[in-house]
């Protein structure tokens, strides 16, 4: 097995940019008058921005008139919050892992759903470490299914079975496994523990512990 390339899903990943679609969401649904808590956030991880409206709505009617505004309406004020943050806003061990990937010669791609990916990067400064950026806008089926990642893989000039994601959405975690790469999970197992390895997150976390988790699944597999 020979590991050319790793993936980072952002949202969650490498900056906690979930809390903010959170307050996005929130203040949507309460505008909209309907509940909305951080439990029923937990179903919109790494989905896209039309499944996450679904999902709000909760099987209430709406035109299509309605839906474009509304999620016009909540990129609003996501794109607020993302506007003032800055590169301390990395997770923790995030670009320390990263600047050691790239010294040992490993590619690192971005796989993102969101639509403002590339907002995000420029806040983060986070260019210079990356060589292929896949998200919202490149692919018109997203997570779960696997072709955001398989976009991204054909950019870092790999095939799925050389390319690691780092993923901290089940979804995400369903699209690469579907298409046919290695998977690290950040968070809690009963969310992410179908990836081959599982991680709390990043901190402290290294190319290593990375490539040592894969290769005891490679055998287990």
């Amino acid at each position: 097995m020979q590991i050319k390339a790793i993936i980072f899903d952002l949202d969650g990943v490498l900056t906690d940019t979930a809390e903010y679609h959170y307050r996005g969401w929130k203040r949507l649904a309460d505008e909209l008058g309907i509940p909305f808590d951080r439990r029923r956030n937990e179903a919109l991880r790494g989905i896209s921005r039309r499944r996450s409206l679904e999902l709000v709505l909760d099987g209430r009617a709406a035109t299509e008139e309605q839906i474009q505004e509304w999620m016009e309406r909540k990129n609003r004020y996501y794109v607020e919050f993302v506007r003032q943050m800055t590169p301390g806003d990395i997770l923790p061990g995030a670009l320390e892992l990263m600047t050691e990937i790239g010294q040992a010669g490993v590619r690192i791609g971005i796989g993102s759903a969101s639509k403002n990916t590339h907002l995000v990067l420029d806040r983060l400064h986070l260019w210079d470490t990356i060589d292929a950026v896949s998200d919202g806008h490149s692919v018109e089926h997203p997570k779960p299914a696997p072709d955001l990642f398989l976009h991204c893989a054909q950019q870092l000039g790999i095939v799925p079975g050389q390319g690691i994601v780092v993923e901290d959405a089940a979804s995400g975690v369903e699209a690469a496994l579907a298409g046919g790469f290695w998977t690290v999970g950040l968070g809690p197992k009963e969310r992410v523990g179908a990836a081959h390895a599982v991680f709390p997150s990043l901190a402290r976390v290294s190319l290593q512990d990375i490539l040592g988790a894969i290769t005891t699944a490679s055998g287990k597999a």
